[in-house]
């Protein structure tokens, strides 16, 4: 067969790529694995018991917030970072977003509050639990996300493990408010944001061994 007939033959019934599967395919995975991560923590620690309160219930929607934004931010760049050359249409700033405005939070509430208060505004009661806890419960989303990327072709897989990681501790994080009873605001910069880049960190270390193609 001639070089031409070999082209010919091999671009014969070529259907064109599905630009939004890999988006959906994230997507998905994300989803299942916010389940069952809720999953877990509903059947291994269970929920706050003080939620009939007010200030219970504002607290926790500000912990989910901060959460949710860092998952719906990074879940953007990880759809791009998953497909080839990816690494080269993003800046990953607006990522951080979240993470600036609940230090800025975290910096104005200590500011107000009488300096004798500092350590038990940013320790809390269960400081070493949720160090602890939102790394390992992570392992479950980022289990179904790094499945669908592994569907994909990224070329940076440090970055793109990072930001699975990224997307992981947030949703982690997002389902442990709902057990945690540490309200304070330098409380959750610190402990929720500091493991959540845990998280990340992990997750680019990870990525490389778990994304290779």
């Amino acid at each position: 067969m001639k070089t031409d007939d070999l082209i010919a033959a091999l671009s014969a019934h070529v259907e064109p790529v599905n630009r939004r599967l890999v988006g959906r395919r994230i997507a998905v995975a994300i989803a299942l694995g916010t389940v069952l991560t809720l999953a877990v923590i509903l059947a291994g620690l269970g929920i706050r018991a003080d939620l009939a309160t007010g200030r219970a219930v504002i607290f926790l929607l500000l912990k989910i917030a901060f959460a949710a934004g860092i998952v719906a931010l990074a879940s953007v760049y990880l759809i791009r970072l998953a497909r080839p050359g990816g690494e080269r249409r993003i800046s990953s700033g607006w990522a951080m977003i979240p993470f600036a405005g609940i230090l800025l939070l975290a910096a104005i509430s200590l500011g107000q509050a009488p300096s004798r208060h500092w350590e038990a505004m940013v320790m809390g009661d269960e400081w070493l639990e949720c160090l602890l806890s939102i790394p390992i419960i992570a392992i479950v989303p980022f289990a179904a996300v790094i499945a669908a990327v592994r569907t994909a072709a990224p070329t940076n897989l440090v970055w793109t493990g990072a930001f699975v990681g990224l997307v992981s501790g947030g949703i982690s994080a997002m389902a442990y408010a709902l057990h945690c009873t540490d309200d304070t605001l330098p409380f959750v910069a610190i402990w929720y944001g500091g493991t959540i880049v845990l998280c990340t960190l992990a997750g680019a270390i990870l990525g490389p061994r778990l994304l290779r193609w």
